[in-house]
């Protein structure tokens, strides 16, 4: 933005320069990548967003307690296949994507691959009843994290 920014004033010698020094220099604390996740709109109908970062950018990965096979047997436990859905034989994986907070946290559930709206509706739910996660770090310190997974409906 800082660079655009002199561009769009007419500052080009300005921005050459940056721009050599950016290409060389990297500040040390850009050791993760971010994203923005959408959460939502001011009642003046701006839209408001999140900066976190990407599960594979960070230096300890958020963690589900007692880790991924633990994770599987409370998916599995918790799966209500919707009645309909199963007479039908309506099946898929629902593909979500959920912010691990700093406080490890689940927020900001999201369908990002659907399946069938029954479906969806019960991949968000069993998100939603998740404990706490170990929260992902950089560099030693709590951040949020958005992870990425996938709640399969077999018949």
């Amino acid at each position: 933005m800082f660079l655009f920014q002199y561009f769009s004033t007419g500052h080009i010698r300005l921005l050459l320069p940056a721009v050599v020094a950016a290409a060389f220099f990297v500040a040390p604390e850009a050791n993760g990548q971010t994203c923005r996740i959408s959460v939502g709109a001011t009642p003046q109908g701006q839209q408001c967003y999140m900066e976190v970062y990407e599960y594979d950018y960070v230096t300890e990965k958020p963690a589900y307690p007692g880790g991924d096979a633990q994770l599987i047997e409370f998916i599995n436990a918790n799966r209500q296949y919707p009645d309909r859905a199963y007479r039908e034989g309506v099946q898929g994986r629902v593909t979500c994507s959920f912010v691990v907070n700093a406080n490890g946290q689940i927020s900001h559930i999201k369908v990002l691959k659907s399946v069938e709206e029954s479906l969806n509706r019960e991949a968000v739910r069993i998100l939603s009843l998740m404990p706490d996660w170990e929260p992902g770090r950089v560099d030693g310190h709590p951040v949020p994290v958005r992870v990425i997974r996938s709640i399969p409906f077999r018949k």
